[in-house]
């Protein structure tokens, strides 16, 4: 008989018990997230290069991605502590992923000297994105 395998989503769970203290809310220095600011901070292309890959529910911006999930439904399929730790570093969860690591600045290669030892959004952008994400709980149609 075939021993049982986990699905996906059990291993995804049982992952993100493990993660580190420092994906607990808010990130040091940094307040509750504000979603007006996070579904700016999305919407822009030049800081955060999110709708290049996911599409999401932000009619107005024209040409979003279809290489990641959608963003609708992200508050409903994720707790804050999970949307923040993918967002910090999706590598933990899949690491042939293509998503940026957003506040990981260690063990990086190929980084553009203005980002040297810097995250690519500061924690306060990392909480304004989750609670944007975090009022997303209807799927996508």
């Amino acid at each position: 008989m075939q021993p049982r395998r986990r699905s996906s989503t059990a291993g995804v769970f049982a992952l993100a018990m493990l993660l580190p203290a420092a994906a607990a809310s808010p990130l040091p220095g940094a307040e509750a997230g504000d979603a007006a600011r996070g579904s700016a901070i999305v919407a822009n292309r030049q800081l955060s290069l999110c709708l290049l890959c996911h599409p999401g529910p932000i009619p107005e911006e024209r040409f979003q991605g279809n290489l990641a999930p959608d963003l609708r439904g992200a508050g409903q399929r994720w707790s804050a502590d999970q949307l923040r730790q993918r967002i910090i570093d999706a590598s933990q969860f899949n690491p042939s992923t293509i998503m940026p690591a957003y506040y990981k600045t260690d063990g990086l290669t190929r980084v553009a000297a203005s980002y040297k030892d810097k995250p690519i959004l500061t924690a306060q952008q990392i909480e304004d994105v989750v609670a944007w994400l975090q009022t997303l709980k209807e799927p996508a149609p």
